[in-house]
């Protein structure tokens, strides 16, 4: 659920959860206020908001049991204090909804639109529900790689930003800065394997991959040797099978590039799947220098 304020020519939106009318007054007194606006800000230890506002802190356990009850606020992490267990707090989500009515049906509110089958496993209820990872433009792995398409990755970043009705940060890191625990979630991966070692750890999985310097199809059994030449392969995550990668990427940047404007061109044709095998969920793009300027400006589907 969202709350959505249209104000001319912009749409702003919070997350929002429904709340009973019952559980109202929890969150009717001055100091329910205040303990709520430094846990939009941060989760926080009860007696550190004690501190924070001045207040003996058993004012504030009282709150906090009251509105954790309500499921306005949850426990996010636990870390150990002087020998005792501390809980820290946030808000289950930014803003809260009293409905005394059942919604009705509508029209579609300005720009949000309607979230691709595609895109499902990366984009939950307008949130982004992945982290998209590119490779570090400093050299590195050891062919002292500097990855290039990271700027390329801005465009696909905007590209699934239309689909999104909030976003709070996106979750982005450099593939030298990725942990073990970061291969749980859902992953969008831009770049070749050469740049981007996350990709070059998923590579032998997917049905089209890169192989000695070319890209192999093992659907269609064809090999593309071009620069040129980029992949979209969405599959289940090697590390997660509850979760899904999708990799944009090319042999050289410029391949990395033809894929990004196959999104920005031509998307529902990468919704459609493989044209061997629809059920799989991968292309082959050519990139295309249509003004002959040296940079590619259009692409041509292979597979």
């Amino acid at each position: 659920m969202f709350v959505v304020d249209k104000q001319k020519n912009e749409m702003r939106s919070l997350p929002a959860k429904e709340i009973r009318a019952e559980d109202a007054g929890t969150v009717s007194s001055g100091l329910a206020h205040k303990i709520l606006n430094l846990l939009a800000k941060e989760s926080m230890y009860p007696i550190d908001i004690a501190k924070s506002l001045k207040v003996h802190e058993q004012k504030i356990y009282y709150h906090i049991r009251n509105l954790e009850k309500a499921g306005i606020i949850k426990i996010v992490k636990k870390e150990t204090k002087q020998g005792a267990v501390a809980n820290f707090y946030a808000l289950t989500e930014p803003a809260f909804v009293i409905k005394f009515k059942e919604f009705e049906t509508t029209s579609k509110i300005g720009s949000i639109k309607n979230e691709s089958e595609f895109l499902e496993p990366f984009i939950k209820d307008g949130q982004l529900n992945a982290l998209i990872i590119v490779g570090s433009p400093d050299p590195h792995g050891p062919d002292k790689a500097r990855s290039r398409d990271g700027y390329y990755g801005m465009d696909l970043a905007l590209f699934l930003g239309t689909f999104l009705n909030y976003v709070p940060k996106f979750n982005v890191k450099l593939d030298t800065e990725v942990r073990d625990e970061d291969f749980q979630n859902n992953l969008i991966l831009i770049g070749g394997p050469v740049v981007n070692k996350v990709v070059e750890k998923v590579n032998s999985k997917l049905p089209i991959r890169f192989e000695e310097s070319n890209i192999k199809s093992t659907v269609s059994n064809e090999v593309y040797p071009q620069d040129e030449c980029g992949i979209i392969v969405k599959a289940k995550n090697p590390f997660n099978q509850d979760r899904s990668i999708l990799v944009v990427a090319g042999k050289r940047f410029s391949g990395t590039r033809a894929a990004i404007i196959a999104f920005l061109k031509d998307f529902k044709k990468i919704t459609s799947g493989n044209i061997h095998n629809p059920e799989i969920k991968a292309k082959v793009v050519e990139g295309i220098d249509l003004d002959s300027d040296g940079i590619i400006d259009d692409i041509e589907f292979r597979e």
